[in-house]
This record gives C-alpha cells, structure tokens and sequence, in this order.
C-alpha cells in the first residue's frame, strides 16, 4: 500500500497530470486518425472535349462574371469557398467535390467537360446537373477562371 504524499507535493502531482492530460489530447487531435483516401482516377474528357483550352482571358472581368455565376449555380453544392460544404451537400451522395483540393491538377479541357455534361454518367454517378444547356460557353469558361481562383 502507498503511503500518502505530503500536502505540498499534491498541487505539483495535479499539475503534471493536467500536463499530461492536455499533451495527451493535443496529439491526439494532431493525429490524422482517417487514412488518406486513394488518388481519385479520372477518365479523360472525351473526344469533342478532349483539346479544349479556355480561349477567355483569366482577367478581372471575366472571372467576376465567373464568380456571379458561381454563386448563383455553384455554390449551394460546392460552397462558398469550393470545399463541397453548400447548404445541400450534406443530402448528397456521393458529395459534391472540393474544388480547391482538384482544380490545380485538372485541364481546361476536364473542367469544361464536367460543367458542360454534369456528373450523372459513369464513372460519377453524381448529382451534378449538366450546365451545358442553362449556361453559354462563355459562361461555362467563365465560371472555370473563378473555379481555379479557389483555395490560393
């Protein structure tokens, strides 16, 4: 049996087990505790999509008007910031993507195939609506210069 420590040790033994309490939780909360996801394979966009460069300029104007027509189709899903966290992403599935954690890897060419034709196709499966028919292609390249400002 342990003798009791004396009365001046107890506030330093309280402290070091608070200490240790606090760098317990901190770490874990440091601690990434979700494996990495695998890198998502996308298909390439095809043939009539395929070679497409934005012709627009990426200037103030055009990804203003890129940013308006963001808000007004975009964001309910993918969110103010483009994280995929909109008012309805939660009733989704799958959920809508993160565009800032995507958009630097993705072509001129991808990103205007997945506006224009939405995601209701394999391999996504997803309740993007096609755009193709509700926006121009101006709007269309519009709306990727805004996109690509996302996250920076």
């Amino acid at each position: 049996m342990m003798k009791d420590q004396p009365s001046h040790l107890k506030p330093i033994f309280g402290l070091i087990a608070l200490s240790l309490l606090f760098v317990t939780v901190f770490l874990f909360g440091c601690s990434n505790s979700e494996r990495a996801s695998p890198p998502v394979e996308r298909p390439s966009p095809p043939g009539e999509y395929a070679d497409l460069e934005n012709p627009l300029d990426a200037n103030k104007s055009n990804r203003e008007a890129g940013k308006e027509i963001y808000q007004t189709h975009c964001v309910s899903c993918h969110g103010e910031g483009g994280k995929g966290d909109g008012s309805a992403a939660s009733s989704m599935d799958p959920k809508p993507s993160d565009l800032t954690s995507v958009v630097d890897s993705l072509s001129d060419a991808y990103l205007f195939w997945r506006v224009s034709e939405g995601g209701g196709m394999e391999p996504f499966n997803s309740g993007m609506k096609p755009w193709k028919s509700v926006l121009s292609e101006e709007e269309r390249w519009q709306v990727i210069l805004f996109i690509k400002t996302l996250g920076r």
